[in-house]
């Protein structure tokens, strides 16, 4: 731990890195999705509502990612020989406060839930719940004597909490209910950001045994999470292919043009990586572009489908 003394100001670009902007693929699709899903069916979210729960969603975002090179960092998870990007690990390249990290996160989480509130008014108690739950989740995901990240359960719930509860959050603060089916739609959103953490956490293996956290893959090896990762990634990719056309009929093929344009290539350069850590930076850019062109297609064909249903209209 460096001294006092040593430390720099936190700089509106050290405060934005600790936000990783490259990290917000796994909030901004989930709430694209959502706000066109919400308008193609006609559910009543306004424009004003849609816009506010986006950055929301973002902020919330950056307080996960902000609180969690802090309390990775004070327990020295993280250093300087893990294959890290300088922009990706402010608090070790970066010579700040470590508590700078923690406020910051916290002012984050404050502004986004505030913001959510807004959002939320004259919609009842529904998406004040789910909200409630998402946010209790970022705070035991990083935080707490048993983070959640230190657990074989960090995969599931970050997809859940982030690819459904979003989706089913702003759902809900369209009308006031409880849309169950959003759930099923989001599935390609569940997937994407819950293989944010398996590349994340299969990368770093060896370290996490050694620090004591018993991620999945820790707990069941390299080559068992190789092997799912990437039946897992085919089964996302046939999601995204299939959904949006059951959903919204022939319009739905506008998922299907665009990963077959643009998303081929980073499909099977994803499914070529080895998890190894020296490839770590490798394997969470190609994961990061992955989201953004599969769940990117996804969300294009709702857009479609919002934009048709308003000419038709």
């Amino acid at each position: 731990m460096r001294k006092s003394e040593h430390y720099k100001p936190l700089t509106p670009k050290l405060a934005l890195n600790l936000a990783a902007p490259r990290s917000w693929v796994a909030s901004l699709f989930p709430a694209l999705f959502a706000d066109f899903y919400c308008w193609q069916q006609g559910l009543g979210l306004t424009w004003g509502k849609g816009i506010m729960l986006l950055v929301a969603c973002v902020l919330l975002q950056s307080a996960v990612n902000a609180m969690n090179d802090y309390f990775d960092f004070i327990k020295g998870t993280d250093s300087a020989s893990d294959h890290v990007e300088v922009n990706d690990a402010v608090l070790i390249y970066g010579n700040i406060a470590p508590r700078s990290a923690l406020f910051l996160g916290i002012a984050y989480l404050v502004a986004g839930a505030a913001l959510g509130l807004m959002a939320c008014r004259g919609s009842g108690m529904v998406p004040v719940v789910i909200g409630i739950i998402g946010g209790i989740v970022i705070l035991l995901y990083s935080g707490g004597p048993i983070p959640v990240s230190y657990l074989p359960i960090g995969e599931i719930v970050s997809g859940v909490v982030m690819g459904g509860l979003i989706p089913l959050g702003i759902a809900g603060c369209a009308d006031g209910k409880i849309h169950w089916q959003i759930l099923l739609y989001s599935l390609p959103m569940i997937l994407g950001i819950a293989l944010i953490m398996m590349s994340n956490n299969g990368s770093d293996i060896e370290k996490d045994r050694k620090a004591g956290r018993r991620t999945f893959p820790a707990c069941i090896g390299r080559a068992k999470t190789l092997e799912l990762y990437r039946y897992l990634i085919i089964a996302w990719v046939s999601l995204v292919l299939v959904l949006p056309t059951a959903l919204l009929g022939p319009i739905g093929l506008v998922s299907v043009i665009c990963v077959a344009l643009i998303g081929r290539t980073a499909v099977s350069g994803q499914l070529a990586r080895t998890l190894e850590p020296e490839g770590r930076i490798a394997t969470m850019q190609g994961i990061a572009i992955n989201n953004i062109m599969l769940n990117g297609a996804y969300v294009a064909a709702f857009a479609a489908g919002f934009i048709l249903e308003v000419f038709h209209g």
